[in-house]
């Protein structure tokens, strides 16, 4: 009877001294889950690069310059296309970046001067849900 009342006591002493952190991972769970951002604040840019020397050259002057918090770089993906009237397959490196919507004609221009491609793949779409804290540091990072 006395290893239960202890069992007892122990579990009620460590509820009662969990009971601020858990109060704490509740309210900022649901502060998370309701921080909101306006649809379409945020967009991602896709782009193609030859290799992954120029994607990483042009995703450090991108994020260098402020005109995005973050580019991923995906390597080795195969683009079939037609150029020139020609049937093309090469194999490339896709950069993801993120960014403010309003950012997205300098990121082009950006890439359009600095890119080795005649014609640079820039298109991008605008980030209609996410991640509340993640889309608020890409607002925090990129200036408007």
């Amino acid at each position: 009877m006395r290893g239960a009342l202890r069992i007892f006591c122990l579990t009620l002493l460590s509820s009662v001294l969990m009971l601020p952190v858990l109060r704490w991972i509740g309210s900022r769970s649901f502060s998370m889950a309701t921080e909101t951002q306006s649809s379409g604040t945020h967009s991602a840019a896709f782009v193609t690069c030859p290799n992954d020397t120029v994607a990483k050259e042009l995703a450090r002057g991108i994020v260098e310059k402020k005109l995005a918090a973050c580019v991923n770089i995906i390597p080795q993906i195969t683009s079939v296309y037609e150029w020139q009237g020609k049937i093309e397959e090469d194999t490339e490196v896709l950069m993801m970046i993120k960014t403010r919507s309003s950012k997205i004609p300098a990121v082009a221009e950006y890439v359009r001067s600095h890119h080795p491609y005649e014609v640079a793949e820039v298109i991008s779409f605008p980030i209609h849900q996410g991640n509340p804290p993640y889309l608020k540091w890409i607002g925090d990072v990129v200036p408007e």
